[in-house]
């Protein structure tokens, strides 16, 4: 191993063993299931706004979204980034003080155990149904961190990509199941520092060597419809493809996924003061908006490195790595180029980090506090209750390393998958049950059903036939989940007085 290597993993470690030690810190704060799951609700915003953020911007942030960039242009990741960004804000405007209020008068816990108390439901099957969903859809979504764990350490240092994604998420789980909730945010906090501070220098880095603004811009105007929002650039062929309207409400979609998604919305139940919402909506915005815009140019500015010849061309299973292939020449400046090289490369495992200990966090919950205390009726002190809570957190893991061990398995690709699976199940129960006092048990378990089907058949059977049918799964789940909950609850009981006037109680506090 060069010198330059020895200080970028020397950094990786530091790193590694500052978010263990952030771990082994909570550890002494978690007592109990509301301090793992939530942390006695005791989230500051900056705390609250950054962990959210982070949580969410996994690894196709910096892997992902500038991959997506370099192959094919403008279209396809700004529109992604700008459905992302406008649900984002939607999100923390109309849910986040709702949630926190409701959660809180129902002394809800976690996503499934409110929409059973939401709903009154004695028997459990709305919190069997959800805990199930988020096992389903968090373990791919989990697996997709380990997959960029490994591509970034087996491109970098040619380590065997397996071994490498298995020691990463041993650190990940090491912290989660040591601290719980307020590890993982505190570590989420410090990881969108890093993430951060690896997308500016990255896109400082990349101009300089890539000849400049201009000749950015020159290289992106030279390539078919790789700078067009209507057009997006085809690179096997050199050619373009058309980026229609129905594309681009397609793509915007993504924004719907953010009211469904179990940990951003734990986040939101966390805050202490319910009032600073605000605040964290702003900050978490600003931060999302840059982010976003970096990471695009990002894949726009490694393109005009490869054609500068200052970087190899990279191939579609490659164009992931574009980030880790701009830190590699960066390491090559000297000591200090190498350390900076290795935090931005440690920010790549921030942003792995920063999800996949949410997921597991959310998942976790679903098995211990939702199925087998709630649903199955299996009494449990706290100690083992918590001992449950950390062995699923393992469990998880163990299938998404197996699901995670093809090395050219697309990050992009798979998050996709998951965000459209909790957009489309969870999404539409959320609006109902925080702004629509008519909507019943009956109907959300409808939606829930519904939304989980389409998300599978439409990805699998229809949007495979192209053409019109080529539209992203979570669009059309979403659509049919939601007409689901409205028409089966409007052709159902209406709900109980007492679930009513709960639920108007809850919208007097939220003005209070």
């Amino acid at each position: 191993m060069t010198e330059n290597g020895i200080y970028i993993i020397l950094t990786i470690g530091l790193y590694l063993l500052g978010m263990l030690l952030i771990g082994v810190y909570y550890s002494k704060k978690t007592s109990n299931s509301s301090d793992f799951y939530l942390g006695g609700r005791t989230l500051g915003p900056l705390v609250t706004a950054m962990s959210a953020e982070a949580s969410d911007m996994s690894s196709w942030l910096l892997m992902g979204l500038p991959g997506l960039a370099y192959l094919t242009g403008v279209a396809n990741a700004a529109w992604t980034g700008i459905g992302l960004a406008i649900g984002t804000y939607v999100n923390w405007l109309v849910v986040a003080k709702r949630i926190r209020t409701y959660s809180h008068h129902l002394d809800a816990i976690t996503i499934p155990d409110f929409f059973s108390k939401r709903y009154h439901d004695d028997k459990n099957i709305i919190n069997f149904l959800s805990a199930v969903i988020i096992i389903i859809f968090f373990i791919p979504y989990t697996a997709s961190g380990f997959a960029a764990c490994g591509k970034l350490f087996s491109s970098l240092f040619g380590v065997d990509y397996f071994v490498a994604m298995i020691i990463s998420a041993a650190v990940i789980v090491g912290y989660t199941t040591l601290g719980g909730f307020l590890a993982a945010s505190t570590t989420d906090l410090v990881q969108s520092i890093i993430m951060t501070m690896a997308l500016v220098v990255i896109m400082t880095f990349g101009i300089s060597k890539a000849g400049g603004i201009g000749a950015v811009v020159e290289n992106a105007n030279s390539l078919a419809g790789y700078f067009s929002f209507v057009k997006t650039h085809v690179p096997e062929t050199g050619g373009m493809g058309n980026y229609n309207l129905f594309s681009t409400l397609s793509t915007l979609a993504w924004g719907l996924g953010y009211f469904g998604m179990p940990h951003i919305l734990l986040r939101f139940m966390a805050i202490q003061d319910k009032q600073k919402l605000s605040l964290s909506r702003r900050i978490a915005t600003i931060w999302v908006l840059i982010s976003l815009t970096i990471a695009i140019l990002i894949g726009i500015v490694g393109n005009a490195m490869t054609a500068n010849g200052v970087i190899d061309a990279l191939e579609s299973s490659k164009s992931e790595t574009i980030i880790i292939e701009i830190a590699s020449l960066l390491s090559n400046h000297g000591i200090l180029a190498a350390l900076i090289a290795g935090l931005i490369l440690a920010g790549i495992l921030a942003a792995t980090m920063s999800t996949a200990d949410s997921q597991l966090l959310a998942a976790s919950s679903s098995v211990s506090q939702n199925i087998f205390q709630d649903f199955f009726k299996i009494k449990m002190d706290e100690k083992k209750s918590m001992l449950i809570s950390r062995l699923t957190v393992v469990f998880i893991s163990l299938i998404g390393i197996i699901i995670a061990y093809n090395p050219d398995s697309s990050v992009f690709e798979i998050v996709s998958f998951a965000w459209a699976g909790f957009g489309a199940t969870f999404a539409p129960v959320v609006l109902c049950a925080l702004f629509w006092r008519r909507s019943n048990k009956t109907g959300v378990l409808a939606g829930m059903f519904v939304g989980a089907v389409t998300i599978f058949v439409w990805k699998y059977a229809i949007r495979p036939m192209g053409g019109f049918w080529d539209v992203y799964e979570l669009l059309p789940a979403f659509v049919l989940a939601m007409l689901t909950i409205v028409c089966v609850s409007l052709m159902t009981a209406s709900p109980s007085k007492a679930i009513q006037d709960e639920f108007d109680d809850y919208v007097i506090n939220i003005h209070e």
